[in-house]
């Protein structure tokens, strides 16, 4: 590790994060959890019995942290800063995780429709026992939504993998009509709060 460039691990497979960082000229190599030999290192992404949403996803990205930090060890691995982050929507305190189908993303995004609703991402970064945890949470208000138009807007397969079946990088900004809040939190990578984790341990941002 160069002392001019120190790097972090990203424990996430999104493309998303990954062009965030690079936004902001973070040094990083990806941390696939799953690829690892001792699968107990998998983050079980279940939420508790009567999990607040933001109690929910600090708890789960803080455990990505420390399972990817955990994963080094197991795979010797240079024990550098490992960053984690989970994106969750909610609405009326109901958690909306990725949808394993279309006809489960419809029914979210059918009761998304002509709503506020939150997203909350959590981002951590843990170096050895030490874990801090930054959330960010803003609020997206959907126009109505047709089931023409959400039919269509499944066709492009956006919905894989996103909290609520939907990206704001995608075809769903047409759905946006307002955002209060970061766009990059949205996104799945809060800059703001990143950076500010980032400082707290000594690694160098803009």
């Amino acid at each position: 590790m160069s002392n001019n460039h120190p790097r972090i691990y990203l424990a996430s497979q999104s493309p998303r994060r990954r062009e965030l960082l690079k936004q902001i000229g973070v040094h990083f190599d990806v941390l696939l959890l799953r690829t690892a030999t001792h699968r107990h290192v998998d983050v079980d992404e279940t939420p508790h019995q009567e999990e607040l949403p933001e109690i929910y996803v600090q708890r789960l990205c803080r455990e990505k942290a420390q399972a990817g930090y955990a994963t080094l060890t197991y795979r010797k691995l240079t024990l550098q800063p490992v960053l984690a982050a989970d994106t969750t929507v909610t609405l009326n305190g109901e958690i909306f995780g990725k949808p394993q189908n279309a006809e489960q993303a419809a029914a979210m995004l059918r009761a998304l429709s002509g709503r506020d609703h939150q997203v909350l991402t959590a981002v951590a970064l843990a170096l050895g026992e030490h874990v801090e945890v930054r959330l960010s949470v803003s609020t997206v208000r959907f126009t109505q939504l047709s089931d023409e138009r959400i039919a269509h807007y499944l066709e492009f397969g956006e919905y894989s993998d996103k909290a609520g079946g939907y990206g704001i990088q995608g075809h769903a900004a047409a759905f946006i009509e307002h955002l209060a809040g970061s766009y990059s939190g949205v996104m799945g990578l809060p800059i703001f709060e990143t950076v500010q984790l980032l400082k707290h341990f000594d690694i160098p941002t803009p």
